[in-house]
């Protein structure tokens, strides 16, 4: 069996299937989203950022900031290390993606399988086949950047301090190595089918610590509250990288939205996106 293209999972649900549906989506989400981005963001040494997964149709408007601010920057990006939660569970704790190329409508993706070795960590390709919350990062990376850009899925099956830690370190020691230029996206939705006003309140237990730099508290807050926030691992990792990396960083809503805002509902799931930046 060919192993070397990881076909699309969730192309034609979570995002259009074809490349003309995408960019005629990606126009519409940032014609409205434009006058509310702030792109004087773009004058900032950014480290990573947080970004929902659900479908571009309810979290694009969130997710879009994030991909205008960094191409408003021209912050040269080799690749993207996108750690997210895998919602099936599995028996490892975390694991990155071992096929070679990655495909959407859009075309297909290069993974980094140099800075995969580099972090040694354990790979599967089975753990990430059906997972659709680092697919639905790439159209965005596709429309965005314009080099040969590679991406590093890593999927956290168990998500605890202890498994955020040592995914941060692996990142760490892998970027010495090979001297890639890294941006580090984990991919999160907040809290999960509330009436509005209950999410917000809940997510914004969460949000204080990552605005504050305190990984170390996310997981208590959210063991202790219920908040059904999907992918409090990664966020804690990429918080860990970024502290380690640059112990000056920052943290910084760009945008914050629920799926109400498209579909009214009471019960819906929370999107916020937060960037992760030094002013040098």
């Amino acid at each position: 069996m060919d192993n070397s293209v990881r076909k699309p999972y969730v192309a034609g649900k979570f995002y259009p299937a074809t490349a003309p549906e995408i960019s005629e989506l990606f126009e519409t989400i940032i014609q409205h989203e434009k006058p509310a981005i702030n792109y004087d963001l773009a004058e900032k040494h950014i480290e990573g950022a947080v970004l929902p997964h659900a479908g571009h149709l309810f979290s694009g408007y969130q997710t879009v900031h994030f991909f205008e601010i960094l191409a408003a920057g021209r912050q040269d990006i080799e690749t993207f290390v996108i750690i997210h939660p895998i919602h099936r569970g599995g028996d490892i704790d975390y694991a990155a993606d071992d096929h070679y190329r990655w495909r959407t409508p859009l075309g297909e993706i290069p993974v980094d399988q140099a800075f995969i070795e580099a972090m040694n960590i354990e790979k599967s390709g089975e753990m990430h086949k059906w997972e659709h919350s680092a697919e639905v990062m790439l159209p965005f990376i596709q429309k965005y950047e314009e080099t040969n850009v590679r991406i590093v899925p890593v999927g956290m099956g168990w998500q605890h301090p202890e498994a955020s830690r040592r995914v941060a370190d692996a990142i760490i020691d892998a970027e010495k190595k090979t001297g890639r230029k890294i941006c580090v996206i984990a991919s999160s939705d907040f809290s999960h089918y509330l009436d509005p006003e209950t999410g917000r309140r809940k997510d914004q237990l969460v949000l204080d610590h990552i605005l504050r730099m305190e990984p170390d508290e996310i997981y208590g807050t959210v063991r202790k509250n219920n908040i059904s926030v999907c992918g409090y691992g990664p966020i804690m990792s990429l918080m860990y990288y970024a502290l380690a990396r640059s112990p000056g960083v920052k943290a910084e809503v760009l945008s914050r939205g629920n799926s109400g805002d498209v579909y009214p509902s009471d019960s819906v799931v929370d999107y916020i996106s937060i960037l992760f930046y030094t002013d040098s």
